[in-house]
């Protein structure tokens, strides 16, 4: 199967309320596991990458990569530029074979920010490519992106349904509380701007910052009408540690593939529990 756009397994979420798992992933070892997972749950998958993974694989490399998982397994795979910065990289993701982009405005003003998601619309629809945009801002850290706490700014939903309506994205991400990283203190999610927020605008709804959130609370989260969920943190985390155990085990191993396994190892396990919670396992 080839490399799909998020369009029809989003929709599909959206109305049997589930969520697509969109997990971040790095190298071949983090690709692979993400894939693997998703292939024996049955699940529709998000292949992403930020600029700052672009910046350190290379776009043409990881798209290479998302094309032999798509290959290898039967099952729907897309791969999303995660938080992209700039018109250029949504263009150069796209070329390289990109089937889903995000473009984040959400430090411009709101009519930059609509102006740049309704360029970006323009050329990604043209190649058959998803968008994804956002409105507000979430709190916490990613990549090169720092958003202070009295920077972070709810998603207005009367201004989301406009967004909606002038920009013509696919997706849009909303920010109702939850931070990039893992969290510190108590989750607390505003699940009544998230109704609001559904009631007004008829495409799917994204969360980002997913890491660290209570199970309940994404469960609830997904009933409101959240289709798809972004993880990061809670894969590197495992991945990390599962390699450290084996240098601190064999602090003069060497060879890549026996202290890279044990990473890979942990992060399908972790694939797999989220699928199960999103309620996307068996729906590919």
């Amino acid at each position: 199967m080839s490399l799909v756009n998020t369009k029809k397994m989003l929709e599909d979420a959206k109305k049997n309320k589930y969520a697509v798992g969109a997990f971040n992933v790095h190298n071949l070892e983090t690709l692979k596991a993400v894939a693997k997972a998703a292939y024996e749950m049955r699940s529709p998958l998000i292949l992403q990458t930020t600029p700052g993974t672009i910046k350190h694989a290379g776009e043409d490399y990881i798209a290479a990569m998302a094309k032999v998982a798509s290959e290898k397994y039967d099952i729907p795979i897309a791969l999303h530029l995660d938080h992209g910065n700039s018109f250029d990289l949504v263009v150069k993701c796209i070329r390289a074979g990109y089937t889903s982009v995000m473009i984040d405005g959400s430090e411009l003003s709101y009519e930059q920010n609509v102006e740049l998601t309704k360029k970006v619309v323009e050329v990604a629809h043209a190649a058959g490519v998803t968008v994804e945009a956002e409105l507000g801002s979430i709190v916490g850290v990613e990549d090169d992106m720092y958003v202070k706490e009295d920077k972070s700014a709810f998603t207005d939903p009367k201004m989301a349904a406009d967004f909606v309506e002038k920009t013509g994205v696919d997706s849009l991400a909303i920010a109702i509380g939850t931070a990039h990283g893992m969290y510190k203190g108590e989750v607390k999610l505003d699940f009544e701007r998230l109704k609001e927020i559904a009631s007004l605008v008829d495409i799917p709804l994204v969360l980002h910052g997913a890491s660290g959130v209570p199970d309940e609370l994404v469960k609830k989260a997904i009933a409101l009408g959240i289709c798809k969920l972004n993880i990061a943190t809670e894969l590197k985390i495992p991945f990390a540690n599962a390699i450290k155990e084996v240098f601190k085990n064999n602090p003069d191993e060497s060879d890549p593939r026996k202290f890279l396994a044990p990473g890979e190892k942990a992060i399908e396990e972790v694939v797999k529990e989220k699928i199960k919670l999103f309620g996307c396992g068996g729906k590919a």
